[in-house]
């Protein structure tokens, strides 16, 4: 058997493991996902109105979407960061290495299982969107297409940092409180009021960090607006944060 073939073999056998440890304790990733969830209708149906600025409450779920579907991903990937953190202080991962399986396929089921699970949980927030009442009629099949492609690439980056966290963590506990960032960064990004209205102290901080970029990038896409320069500033975040990653977290894994 080749080494590839082996890496996908026991690559699939850990995503399965993953994805049937996520159902079987779902409720991690039923709270990340009701922070997105709850924040979505908190700002619709409380504030809505105040920070449409006259244009109503569906002009501001038109805006605000996109921010939520990108803090969704953030908030699901802490789940990652936590898992990683329990195999490795569970012991788990010490008998893995002791089996004839390629060392890679470990993190890479993680990485593949979060994806996934990152991705549904877009959609379901997606369907509450256009519930509420979310519409795209100017986004052509491309732009839909090139949004999904976005929201896949930031889940996969944010991930391998994910996986990082979770190995420099001597618990679940620490790594979710290392992984807060992943949360808090939307807080501070455009994902709620656009970067002309906050403080111009503030406005670089808000600009200069990846989230923004990425969620003005899906929400020209979605809304059919333009983009500008934020599609490869969004693209660089994206490789760059996946690289760092991927490099942290194989340094970190295979010293231990």
């Amino acid at each position: 058997m080749s080494t590839l073939t082996l890496a996908v073999r026991d690559s699939s056998t850990m995503l399965r493991r993953n994805l049937l440890h996520a159902r079987r304790y779902p409720s991690l990733t039923l709270n990340l996902l009701l922070t997105p969830v709850m924040l979505l209708l908190l700002f619709v149906y409380v504030f809505g109105d105040t920070m449409s600025g006259g244009a109503g409450r569906d002009a501001y779920l038109a805006y605000l979407l996109p921010g939520i579907m990108l803090m969704t991903v953030g908030s699901t990937t802490i789940g990652t960061a936590v898992s990683v953190a329990m195999d490795m202080s569970e012991g788990i991962i010490a008998r893995f290495r002791t089996m004839a399986i390629h060392r890679g396929s470990i993190l890479v089921g993680h990485v593949i299982g979060s994806v996934i699970q990152s991705v549904a949980s877009v959609v379901l927030v997606g369907a509450v969107g256009v519930a509420l009442g979310f519409r795209s009629t100017d986004a052509t099949a491309l732009e839909w297409l090139a949004a999904f492609g976005l929201l896949v690439l930031f889940s996969l980056s944010l991930t391998w940092i994910a996986v990082g966290m979770g190995l420099v963590s001597p618990n679940a506990e620490a790594a979710s409180n290392n992984a807060m960032p992943l949360i808090f960064l939307p807080l501070i990004s455009s994902a709620f009021v656009p970067l002309h209205s906050m403080p111009g102290w503030f406005q670089p901080i808000a600009e200069y960090q990846p989230f923004t970029p990425a969620i003005e990038t899906l929400r020209g896409l979605l809304l059919g607006t333009g983009i500008g320069h934020n599609g490869w500033l969004a693209l660089g975040w994206c490789v760059g944060l996946a690289v760092l990653g991927y490099f942290w977290s194989a340094a970190k894994f295979n010293k231990q």
